[in-house]
C-alpha cells in the first residue's frame, strides 16, 4: 500500500508543477511593473494591461482546455501548456516593445489557463477519496511556491544588479533586470515538459473512452488492485447513468434545474476568490508596500514575506482540509480576509503626508527641489491629494518615475500595521479559499460534464481576476489606497454570507456520492 501511495503522490506532485509555473508566471510581473512603466512610458491602464493580459488569455484557455482534455486526454494538454510557458518566457525576456511584451504574456496566459484547469482535475480523478483534498491542494501549494520563488528571484536580481560584481554586470542584471525576471521561467517549463512523460493518463478519462483495462492498471498502482476494481465498477456505473440521462459534454446541462445549486456554489466561490483582491496583492506587492513609504528595496524584501506567508498557510490548509473539512476553514478564512482588508483601509486612511525641508533635501538630485519648496510643510491627509499636488507641481512623468521616493520622504503612518494587514490577508486566503476553491471545483460537478463545468467556472474566476488586475493601478490613483481595500473587504463579507447559507460539506465523500447529493438537491 505504501508503494501505491508513493506512486499516487509522485504523480500528483509532477502534475502540480503546472501550478508552480502558473504561480511564477503570474506573480513575477510584480517586480517588472516598476521598470517597464517608465521604460515604455505607460499609463496606469496600460500598466494594468501588462499584468492583466495574462489573465485575459487564461480565461480563454480555461474555456477550451476542459473540452480539449476530454477529447485528447489530460496529459497531452498539460504538455502543450508547458510548451506555451517556455515560449512566453523567451518572448517576454526579449520583447523590444510594450506590444510584443503583451503578446508574449498572453501566450503564457494560455498555458496558465490550461494548467490551472487540468492539473487539479487530473489529481482529483486519480486520488482516493480520503486523500483527495490534500492531493488536489498540491496544485495550490505549487502555485504559492511559484509565487514565492518569483518574489525571491525578483529581489535577488535587483540585489545582483546593485552589486557591481563583474559577472553580474556582464550578464546585464542591472541593465536588463526585468528581462531576467521574466526569462527565468524557461527553466521550470522545460523541466515540467520532460517530467510529464512519467505521468499516466487519468483513469476516469480512460474509463470514459472505454479503455477500462488501462484505467484499472493505473488505479491499481494508486490504490491497490482490490480497491481499484471496486472503484472501477462504481465509476463505470456512474458514467453509464450519466450517458442514459443525456450524454456528455453539454454546456447547457450546467443551467438545467438539477444543476442550479452546484452552479451557484461554484460561481460564488469562483468570483469570491478573486474579487477580494488576492491577485492585486500578489502581482502588485512591491507597489503596495511602496505606498506605505518603506522604499523600493524594502518593498521587494517584504514581497518575499508575502510569498512565504502564502506558502506556510497553504501547508496549514493542506493539513486541515481532509480533517476539518472544506466549509469550516472557508468560513474562518473569508472572515479573516474581511477583517484584514478593513485593517488595511484603516491604516492607509490614517496616513498623512508632509514634505519638510530636510525631506526635500534628501530626495534624488534629478527632482527639481526648487519647485517642491512651494509644497514644503503643507500637510496632506490622503495619498490622492498628495499625489495630485506633486503631479501639478512637478508633472505626472516625475511623479511616475519617483513616486516611491516622494512617498517615503513625506509619509507619516504605521507601516507595520500595513505589513500585518497584508500578511494577515494573505494568510487568511492561503488557509481557505486559495486551495479550497480548486478542491471544490474538482468535487462538485458530475463526471460527464466535469471538464466543461470546471472550464466555465474557471473562466469566470479568471475573468474577475483580469478585471481586478487591470483596474488596480487605476483604483490606487483614483480611489486611493484606503478606498480600494475597503471595497475588497465589503466583497468578502457578502461572499461569507453566501458560503454560510449554501455550501455543503464534501469531506470524505467519493465524487459519485457528492454528485448524487448535490444534483438531487438542485
Amino acid at each position: 500500500m505504501n508503494n501505491n501511495k508513493n506512486f499516487g503522490m509522485i504523480t500528483a506532485l509532477i502534475v502540480a508543477l503546472g501550478g508552480f509555473l502558473m504561480g511564477f508566471d503570474a506573480s513575477v510581473i510584480s517586480g517588472v511593473v516598476k521598470f517597464i512603466e517608465p521604460e515604455f512610458k505607460l499609463s496606469k491602464i496600460e500598466l494594468g494591461w501588462s499584468v492583466a493580459s495574462l489573465a485575459l488569455t487564461a480565461s480563454t484557455a480555461m474555456m477550451v482546455a476542459g473540452p480539449l482534455s476530454d477529447k485528447f486526454g489530460r496529459v497531452p494538454i498539460l504538455k502543450v501548456a508547458a510548451i506555451l510557458f517556455a515560449i512566453s518566457a523567451i518572448g517576454s525576456a526579449l520583447a523590444p516593445s510594450f506590444i510584443t511584451l503583451i503578446i508574449a504574456r498572453m501566450i503564457g496566459g494560455l498555458g496558465v489557463g490550461a494548467a490551472l484547469i487540468i492539473a487539479p482535475m487530473y489529481i482529483a480523478e486519480s486520488s482516493p477519496p480520503a486523500d483527495r483534498g490534500r492531493m488536489v491542494s498540491f496544485n495550490q501549494l505549487n502555485i504559492v511556491i511559484g509565487i514565492t520563488i518569483a518574489f525571491f528571484t525578483n529581489y535577488l536580481i535587483i540585489k545582483l544588479g546593485q552589486s557591481q560584481a563583474e559577472w553580474a554586470i556582464a550578464l546585464g542584471f542591472e541593465k536588463w533586470n526585468w528581462r531576467w525576471m521574466l526569462g527565468l521561467e524557461l527553466l521550470p517549463a522545460v523541466l515540467y515538459f520532460a517530467c510529464l512523460y512519467l505521468v499516466p493518463e487519468s483513469p476516469r478519462w480512460l474509463i470514459m473512452q472505454g479503455r477500462e483495462k488501462e484505467a484499472l492498471s493505473v488505479m491499481s498502482k494508486i490504490s491497490g488492485h482490490n480497491q481499484a476494481s471496486e472503484d472501477l465498477a462504481l465509476i463505470t456505473a456512474s458514467i453509464e447513468a450519466d450517458d442514459r440521462i443525456g450524454g456528455r459534454q453539454q454546456l447547457a446541462d450546467l443551467f438545467k434545474k438539477p444543476m442550479q445549486l452546484v452552479l451557484v456554489i461554484g460561481l460564488t466561490v469562483a468570483i469570491l476568490q478573486q474579487i477580494t483582491g488576492i491577485n492585486a496583492v500578489f502581482f502588485y506587492a512591491p507597489m503596495i508596500f511602496e505606498q506605505s513609504g518603506i522604499g523600493t528595496d524594502a518593498s521587494f524584501m517584504q514581497a518575499i514575506l508575502v510569498g512565504l506567508t502564502n506558502l506556510v498557510f497553504t501547508l496549514v490548509a493542506m493539513a486541515m482540509i481532509d480533517r476539518v473539512g472544506r466549509k469550516p476553514i472557508l468560513i474562518v478564512g473569508v472572515a479573516g480576509i474581511a477583517v484584514f482588508m478593513f485593517l488595511l483601509a484603516y491604516g492607509f486612511d490614517s496616513a498623512s503626508y508632509r514634505l519638510t525641508a530636510q525631506a526635500i533635501e534628501g530626495l534624488p538630485a534629478s527632482i527639481d527641489r526648487a519647485q517642491l519648496l512651494q509644497l514644503q510643510n503643507i500637510s496632506f491627509h490622503s495619498d490622492l491629494s498628495f499625489k495630485q499636488a506633486i503631479s501639478e507641481t512637478l508633472g505626472s512623468n516625475v511623479l511616475q518615475a519617483f513616486e516611491s521616493d516622494l512617498i517615503k520622504a513625506a509619509i507619516s503612518m504605521n507601516s507595520t500595521l500595513i505589513l500585518i494587514g497584508i500578511l494577515g490577508f494573505v494568510a487568511s486566503f492561503a488557509v481557505s479559499i486559495g486551495p479550497v476553491m480548486w478542491v471544490l471545483f474538482s468535487e462538485l460537478f458530475p463526471n460527464r460534464i466535469r471538464g466543461i463545468a470546471i472550464s466555465f467556472v474557471g473562466l469566470v474566476n479568471s475573468g474577475v481576476s483580469f478585471l481586478v488586475q487591470l483596474v488596480f493601478p487605476w483604483q490606487l490613483a483614483n480611489l486611493g489606497n484606503s478606498g480600494t481595500f475597503l471595497i475588497y473587504g465589503i466583497f468578502a463579507i457578502i461572499g461569507l454570507l453566501i458560503i454560510v447559507k449554501l455550501l455543503p460539506e464534501t469531506k470524505g465523500k467519493s465524487l459519485e456520492e457528492i454528485e448524487q447529493q448535490l444534483v438531487a438537491a438542485g
